[in-house]
């Protein structure tokens, strides 16, 4: 890790590069000074063959110049002076790696020998014969031909100079590597310290953690770095901000859409969904595939719409009818400039404008049919009195009754549609009082007496003690309790019973119960719909009334518009019971 780590690379970068500027460095300060070392030997040599030439040359006195000569000398060097091949003199040394050299050796070496032949001077690195001494030599001419002087050092001296010199200049390399390191370390500190800060913020910036700060301890590219990257932080936090208000905006838009939203790819995966598109696909796949619904893929139909729509690069609509309910399937091609990256579906629940454009077309047939028959019968009684084909003064009084109990039939007809489509239009006025149930109930049984009586039906009535008074309208539920004691009695047969109890629990609950031929299961959901009989064949009852279907319409509207509820419970061949509940308070 350390190698990976930015400490780690500066490091040795900079010691990798003070390292080669050293060694190069080294290397010419080597060659420099060992240069230098011989170059002075052979001037220090050359100076002492002068000196020992000027000596000679001063005194005649041969015994006295070799004497003086021997005492300048260096002592690691020697002097041979040769007078001819068999006259030479060789200085003493107190160096034992200082040899003598042999004197034929100095007459017979072809680049020695010039001194002798050619009087020039002669300076030579070579080995002494018969040893392995490495010597620096100088010949210098004298007056005489065939005579010189030469001065020889053995180079071991040279080389422990340069072995000193080369010892310290290595020491001031690794001390200048110690020192290097040292540096290198401090300033890749210096300098990965508020990296490292900026990573842990960076990492905390990726967990979300969008005031995150690191501090700015320096002026200069990494303190702009780091400012830079708090401003990024705070950039961040304001778009990431911005991006979740969009985001719950446009979820709550979704959420609160009544029709279904679902974002395509061109692979038909959903991207985006809202719960009723959600449904939809609960019901589509609990339809298609054994209730295992799959929210990324889109359902077959919606597949095959997707390919025309990117196909064809325009709107599609269908419609669908899943589970017993009706839905129109809207797709609009989405573009990324111009590439259609995928589709958004609109699925609109169309069950209810079904429903009610159904119930508009029975109303008008159901309305029509009502009408039909006294309208008919108003015709032809009519035209009976106009023909004189009633004889009769009694003939004609029955046929201007029938004529005016249909025309009654026709008026209470209008008026119980005039009354429903005011309450189905919320205009509806209550007149809510406090009234004594006891007496209120007793009332409107009274009138079914005779009812009652004629096909000998016995109402009984029960009324709970502890319930004195009740709030609600006198009139109009003076009118439901008409009507559901109206139907109890006329669906009963002879010698049976109905029921009558009202209760107080959290509510008023008021029950009819009759123990008649009962609903059909089949017609229960429907009882409370407009025109809407059990007797399919409507056929006029005895007396020349019935019922207009309008009743229990009218009914729960009244209850409802009490904020109350009205169910029905029945089995055929055992009765029917009709139960609603009234708040009693002043507050509903």
């Amino acid at each position: 890790m350390f190698w990976r780590s930015v400490v780690g690379k500066l490091w040795f970068t900079i010691l990798l590069l003070v390292s080669f500027v050293l060694f190069i460095l080294t290397v010419l300060l080597l060659e420099f000074f060992e240069s230098y070392h011989i170059y002075q030997a052979e001037k220090e040599l050359m100076q002492t063959a002068e000196k020992v030439e000027d000596i000679l040359d001063e005194y005649e006195e041969r015994s006295l110049a070799l004497s003086i000569a021997e005492k300048i000398i260096d002592p690691s060097s020697r002097i041979v002076v040769a007078f001819d091949e068999e006259d030479h003199w060789i200085s003493p040394t107190y160096k034992e790696d200082v040899p003598v050299v042999p004197m034929e050796w100095l007459y017979q070496d072809e680049s020695l020998s010039t001194v002798f032949d050619s009087k020039e001077t002669v300076m030579k690195e070579d080995i002494i014969p018969e040893t392995d001494t490495h010597v620096m030599i100088v010949g210098i001419p004298l007056a005489e031909r065939g005579s010189g002087i030469f001065v020889y050092q053995s180079l071991a001296f040279v080389e422990q100079t340069t072995s000193q010199t080369t010892k310290i200049i290595f020491l001031g390399a690794g001390i200048a590597i110690i020192l290097t390191t040292i540096f290198a370390f401090f300033l890749s500190t210096r300098i990965t310290s508020p990296l490292i800060k900026m990573r842990e913020g960076a990492f905390e910036l990726a967990r979300g953690e969008f005031n995150t700060k690191v501090p700015i301890l320096t002026h200069d590219e990494i303190g702009e770095l780091a400012m830079a990257f708090n401003r990024m932080g705070r950039q961040l936090k304001f778009h990431i901000n911005a991006l979740n208000q969009e985001k719950e905006q446009l979820s709550g838009i979704l959420r609160s859409m009544a029709d279904g939203v679902i974002t395509l790819d061109r692979k038909g995966h959903m991207l985006v969904t809202n719960p009723p598109a959600d449904q939809f696909i609960d019901a589509w796949f609990y339809e298609h595939e054994n209730g295992l619904p799959n929210h990324d893929l889109l359902p077959g139909e919606l597949q095959d719409m997707l390919q025309e729509v990117i196909t064809q690069e325009k709107e599609i609509m269908t419609e669908l009818v899943v589970q017993g309910r009706s839905f129109v399937v809207i797709m609009t091609p989405l573009y990324d400039k111009t590439y259609v990256r995928g589709a958004v579906a609109v699925i609109r629940d169309m069950t209810e404008e079904r429903r009610l454009d159904k119930l508009r077309k029975d109303f008008i047939a159901n309305v029509s049919h009502e009408l039909r028959t006294p309208i008919s019968m108003l015709q032809g009684y009519s035209e009976a009195i106009v023909d004189d084909i009633a004889e009769s003064k009694e003939d004609k009084n029955e046929l201007a009754k029938i004529i005016y109990d249909e025309s009654l039939r026709i008026g209470r007809l209008v008026n119980e549609l005039l009354d429903l489509a005011r309450m189905e239009a919320g205009h509806i006025q209550l007149n809510r009082e406090f009234v004594n149930i006891h007496e209120y109930i007793e009332r409107i049984v009274k009138k079914f007496s005779g009812l009652a009586n004629e096909k000998n039906i016995s109402i009984h009535v029960e009324v709970d003690d502890d319930l004195k008074q009740v709030y609600l309208d006198y009139d109009r539920i003076e009118q439901v309790l008409t009507n559901l004691l109206d139907n109890a009695i006329r669906h009963t047969e002879q010698e049976k019973q109905v029921f009558v109890k009202v209760i107080e629990e959290e509510d008023v609950q008021f029950s009819i119960h009759d123990q008649g031929i009962g609903i059909a299961d089949e017609d229960l959901p429907f009882v409370f719909e407009r025109f809407y009989k059990a007797d399919k064949s409507r056929k006029r009852s005895e007396g020349g009334k019935s019922g207009t279907g309008l009743g229990l319409a009218i009914a729960k509207n009244i209850v409802e518009a009490h904020k109350g509820s009205i169910s029905v419970h029945s089995k055929q061949g055992e009765g029917t019971t009709f139960l609603f509940k009234l708040p009693n308070d002043l507050e509903s």
